[in-house]
């Protein structure tokens, strides 16, 4: 690395710096960020991976490209999801010292330092979790979060069904539709069961042996994380004004993604008195702090499938693209 006058420090970082599969990460040398004046500079021990970033270095799906970079990545960092120890912080920044413990959201959290805003998604990250733990929160619980209480107005003693239980967003909407007062209802694969169940939900269906959409129970609420039904097969489980919030959905179609599964949905609820929803989750403080007493009272705990070192970043990615973790995947860094 090459710099006239005074050089930072090189640190490692996941790059990428062209679209496509996970083989085009690389564990590179960058330059250290420098601590913004509103902000802090985290040293990350912890990172975990999401379905976002996978669209972001792939590129995928191409109508999102103006957002991405039409022809390569806007930034050449990765990640978002982070969890570590406070280097140094700005002028201005009353909220935090050097040496407390955070977890949070920031673009290029696949690296050794990343830079925060003060009054973004950085908070104390919670007693008693380990830097693993708090990392594989943000993204997918906020997600969860989200859409249980925001978008589908989830009250006590309602039924909610979650479709997809067991992945990253799955086990954290289970757990927090528990602590919001409701009767859960889980959906996941055989070898999956087993971690929906310990997480609390009240039923688990297993899909392969069971047809929820003709079962006899109807829901208040579900959130279509798998994205794998029609919106004729759930209507016939709604209640009458039920709300459907949509997560997530196939990504097989490289030019619309899980968009295409969105707007048939949203077609087919045109007529009707149910409703629904959509959204991409913003990564809030006031929800990082919500989440963090969830977890402190016991009420929310991360489920971790499988543990990468930083460098090993490309091959988490692979089995995150393969469809069936068992929670997060969480990287160390």
């Amino acid at each position: 690395m090459r710099c006239g006058g005074v050089c930072s420090p090189a640190v490692k970082a996941i790059v990428c710096r062209r679209y496509g599969s996970p083989d085009v990460l690389e564990l590179a040398e960058v330059e250290k960020p420098a601590v913004p004046d509103d902000g802090v500079l985290v040293r990350v021990r912890a990172s975990s991976i999401n379905p976002a970033d996978w669209h972001a270095f792939t590129g995928t799906p191409y109508v999102a490209r103006p957002a991405f970079g039409m022809l390569k990545p806007k930034s050449q960092l990765v990640g978002l999801d982070f969890a570590g120890t406070v280097e140094s912080v700005g002028a201005s920044v009353t909220q935090f010292r050097p040496g407390d413990e955070v977890f949070g959201g920031a673009n290029g959290a696949l690296a050794e330092y990343v830079p925060v805003p003060e009054d973004r998604a950085v908070v104390m990250k919670p007693a008693g979790l380990t830097f693993e733990e708090a990392a594989a929160v943000p993204v997918a619980a906020v997600t969860a979060l989200q859409a249980l209480r925001d978008h589908g107005g989830l009250e006590p003693g309602q039924h909610v069904l979650i479709n997809g239980a067991s992945g990253g967003v799955g086990t954290f909407a289970v757990q927090i539709a528990k602590s919001l007062g409701a009767e859960v209802t889980g959906v996941c694969s055989t070898g999956n069961v087993d971690v929906a169940r310990s997480i609390g939900a009240n039923k688990v269906i297993d899909y392969t042996r069971e047809d929820f959409t003709r079962g006899e129970v109807r829901y208040d609420l579900i959130v279509d994380i798998a994205g794998s039904r029609s919106w004729s097969e759930y209507r016939r489980v709604l209640k009458p004004k039920a709300t459907v919030v949509v997560v997530g959905g196939p990504s097989s179609d490289n030019w619309l993604g899980p968009l295409r599964h969105v707007i048939r949905m949203r077609l087919g609820s045109m007529w009707g008195s149910h409703k629904v929803a959509f959204f991409v989750a913003t990564l809030k403080k006031a929800d990082l702090e919500f989440l963090r007493d969830l977890l402190e009272s016991g009420k929310v705990k991360p489920v971790i499938d499988r543990r990468y070192a930083l460098s090993e970043a490309a091959e988490a990615f692979r089995y995150l693209g393969e469809g069936h973790a068992k929670g997060k995947i969480v990287i160390s860094v």
